[in-house]
């Protein structure tokens, strides 16, 4: 694994600050799972070996320009001699550069579609404009909409500040919870157009496509909340459908999912007694109208 002694290795060969030390809101997360720092290592150590190659480039254009200009009595070279070597140089070097992108980059793509071991599964299904979770093997199901807040204050003429409002438009009326150090595998599809599920701190974005299911997944070594969006267009609310993921100790966990499992034990029981009174007053209503 990239880890952030190669980095700042590889800063200090550039003659460039260390990329560990770089810490914006405009630059890619670390993340809080394995994959997502790998990722993050990437993308520091393709981004420094471009501004390696941007230095050298320029750097030969700019003296090229100064130290051979015409005021200088420089004169083109009119003959264009051809040179193998030179053109060997210039063609293996990239060469030779694109693959040591390209090997550790495809490990991590491999380690990121492996989906084996799943300690937890959960079923997610894209619709206009919202998300539904299934615990699958768990009877835990929910939609999870834009909160209440956030969608009040979004509306025309609200007469809300959106600054005023806390997390605003990254908040839901439902999370997703899960365990810490747990592999939790998501199947993702739609059931209307195509959606996509991004969650930035875990390195996951994948389409959820109608008809289709494709599958990721994330084991976060960290407790907190993590928050991410739809980022496929998927209609005219595509900008109010956000994710949010709370994740829990696994001792929170068993007794988030026993609380669902009761309240959904509760509602099955609660809707029982109505079925069976409209069944049985059903031959009755029958005779009343025959009559």
């Amino acid at each position: 694994m990239l880890n952030r002694k190669v980095l700042s290795a590889l800063g200090v060969l550039l003659g460039a600050a260390p990329a560990v030390a770089y810490d914006s809101s405009y630059n890619m997360p670390v993340g809080v799972t394995q994959i997502a720092r790998e990722v993050h290592s990437l993308h520091m150590i393709v981004f420094w070996i471009c501004v390696a190659i941007a230095v050298a480039v320029f750097g030969a254009m700019i003296y090229s320009i100064i130290a051979f200009r015409k005021s200088k009595g420089a004169v083109a070279d009119t003959t264009m001699l051809h040179s193998t070597i030179v053109e060997v140089i210039w063609t293996t070097i990239p060469v030779l550069i694109l693959v040591g992108m390209a090997v550790p980059a495809a490990k991590t793509l491999v380690r990121m579609d492996d989906t084996r071991n799943a300690e937890l599964s959960i079923k997610i299904t894209g619709y206009q404009w919202k998300w539904q979770y299934e615990y699958l093997g768990k009877g835990i199901s929910f939609y999870s909409s834009l909160g209440a807040e956030s969608n009040y204050a979004r509306q025309l003429h609200s007469g809300i500040d959106p600054n005023t409002v806390k997390d605003y438009l990254l908040e839901v009326d439902h999370e997703v919870v899960v365990p810490v150090d747990t592999k939790v595998r998501l199947l993702l599809t739609a059931n209307d157009v195509i959606h996509s599920w991004w969650v930035p701190d875990f390195a996951v974005k994948k389409d959820a496509i109608p008809g289709f299911i494709n599958e990721a997944w994330f084991k976060s070594e960290k407790i907190g909340h993590y928050t991410g969006q739809c980022t496929e267009l998927c209609g005219r609310d595509h900008g109010f459908m956000p994710i949010v993921v709370n994740v829990v100790s696994k001792e929170d966990f068993a007794r988030w999912v026993a609380d669902q499992q009761a309240a959904a034990k509760a509602a099955a029981e609660g809707a029982a007694p109505t079925a069976t009174t409209a069944t049985t007053n059903a031959p009755a209503a029958s005779a009343a109208a025959a009559r």
